[in-house]
């Protein structure tokens, strides 16, 4: 796919380029955002934007395509841009967009490395970028037809039908839709993104998994609440949903997307093993519920990890969807273990002595650093690494070879 001229100028330039990607991808979000401040209003996650996860998260991408592409110059890797089309879609993005970035990132590009990006540099690395965006167009195409909706017009407006305190800082939200149509078809284990407008006027958007069954036409998500300085603009959706949001309320979602869910029932008898901690237990729960109302006898082992059980959200549900699931068993770590919980073990987790099924699937989700010392504990126990699926809440800062 990529012409045997410019890979050779792409391998020769990509360690300048990759050097200098962090640079180049700060200027470009300035630039872009000082000419088109309206990508801020219900496009861009300003939090991200702040913390810098954003940049990050582009530049890993920029190079793992181009890297992947050289590796293998007759195959575009569109596998390596499956998370990234799902993420797109769930805020709406649009054909047109990928010009907007061309002509900032590019520019940004010249601007940092001058006279190195000679035509025939830039001509090379232009091919990359529309090889990478036109693998994304096609991706999200296909995403936006699945699930039924236009290119940025993923919108609609659900009722809040119920709000439930689960703990201190975790709130979960039961949604109907508005319009009293059907609810649109999810997989367990995806997310919707919520767009808020917030006192300044912008419009902001996060992603929330699924916490209940996606069968029918009710809707949860659950939120936990991102406080302290340290939050900075991250935190603002969530404070806002937890202050303001009541019964009655309207919210718009997205039409649900992500790439790591539950496919059944053509799988139904391969065990599975759900590994959380923290608010990664949501999309946990969404798979024990279709789990239970399916009636499934498949084996499960859920495996999750928490300050304590007071702070464990979804906790008592949990235990109910592990009791009506026949295959189905329960461990869990605190940090500070209560009565409440009398079997758990105490510390972080340490799957020293867990038995993992042979041919289990593993799903994964938690803080990035419980991830990757959970995957090495789990790839040390011989699990393969094709066999661990993980869901990141926000960019994905990970990118995991497929043997690391």
């Amino acid at each position: 796919m990529l012409s045997a001229e410019s890979a050779a100028l792409v391998r020769a330039t990509l360690p300048a380029v990759a050097g200098a990607l962090d640079e180049i991808t700060t200027r470009f979000y300035a630039t872009m955002f000082h000419d088109r401040p309206e990508l801020l209003d219900g496009m861009f996650n300003r939090g991200n934007q702040a913390s810098g996860a954003q940049r990050q998260a582009l530049a890993k991408s920029i190079a793992a395509f181009a890297t992947a592409l050289l590796d293998d110059p007759d195959t575009r890797p569109d596998t390596v841009l499956a998370r990234i089309a799902h993420k797109h879609a769930a805020v709406g993005v649009t054909d047109d967009q990928y010009t907007i970035v061309h002509k900032y990132l590019f520019g940004a590009i010249a601007e940092v490395l001058g006279e190195a990006v000679t035509p025939a540099v830039a001509a090379a690395w232009d091919e990359v970028y529309w090889l990478m965006a036109g693998a994304l167009i096609a991706q999200e195409a296909r995403l936006y037809q699945d699930a039924g909706v236009r290119p940025g017009e993923i919108w609609r407006p659900w009722t809040v039908v119920e709000r439930r305190t689960e703990t201190p800082d975790v709130v979960s939200f039961l949604l109907r839709p508005t319009d009293g149509g059907p609810a649109p078809r999810a997989h367990a284990g995806q997310y919707v993104s919520v767009r808020l407008r917030m006192a300044d006027g912008v419009r902001q958007l996060r992603q929330y998994s699924l916490s209940s069954d996606p069968g029918g036409d009710l809707r949860r998500i659950t939120v936990k609440r991102l406080a302290g300085e340290a939050a900075g603009p991250d935190g603002e959706v969530s404070a806002l949903l937890h202050d303001r949001v009541r019964e009655g309320d309207e919210l718009m979602l997205s039409a649900p997307f992500g790439d790591v869910f539950l496919d059944d029932p053509a799988d139904a008898t391969t065990p599975l093993v759900l590994v959380s901690a923290g608010i990664g237990c949501t999309p946990m729960t969404g798979i024990l519920a279709h789990l239970a109302a399916l009636g499934s006898t498949r084996p499960v082992l859920v495996l999750h990890a928490d300050r304590s059980p007071g702070e464990h959200a979804l906790r008592a549900e949990t235990h109910d969807f592990v009791g009506q699931l026949p295959g189905a068993r329960a461990v869990f770590w605190y940090e500070r273990p209560g009565a409440q919980e009398p079997d758990a073990r105490t510390g972080l987790m340490d799957l020293d002595g867990i038995q993992l099924a042979d041919g289990a699937t593993v799903f994964l989700c938690g803080p990035l650093p419980f991830m990757r010392a959970v995957r090495g504990q789990l790839l040390a126990g011989g699990v393969p690494a094709r066999r661990i699926c993980y869901e990141v809440f926000g960019p994905d800062l990970w990118l995991p070879g497929t043997a690391a």
